[in-house]
């Protein structure tokens, strides 16, 4: 059985297993992986990295940040998770999706 990722010539040689292996860890996708991931095609998942409030971050978006948004754009009331708190400086952070937020205060 053929998948409809190995139909688009951008997604040749993503794996589902690997993708949903890196999902699993809380690793950040790739715009190709992420398309595999969400079963969307690569077009599609790069015009949705170009949109205004979508959670990507310097070409990579973490599948927990996804779900919030999409949850966001249906109309649901997202679950808020809290950030650590850090002493710096969070300004920068707040304009960060969640995930990347978080990582970056944990560091």
């Amino acid at each position: 059985m053929t998948s409809n990722h190995t139909e688009d010539k951008q997604l040749q040689g993503i794996t589902l297993e690997s993708v949903l292996e890196k999902r699993r860890l809380d690793q950040a996708l790739n715009a190709k992986e992420f398309a595999v991931c969400a079963g969307v095609s690569y077009s599609t998942a790069r015009s949705w990295f170009h949109l205004a409030g979508f959670p990507s971050f310097r070409g990579v978006i973490f599948w927990q940040d996804f779900v919030q948004w999409r949850t966001g754009q249906n109309g649901f009331a997202a679950q808020a998770e809290d950030l650590p708190h850090h002493n710096g400086d969070t300004a920068a952070v707040s304009t960060l999706p969640p995930r990347a937020a978080q990582i970056l205060l944990e560091s």
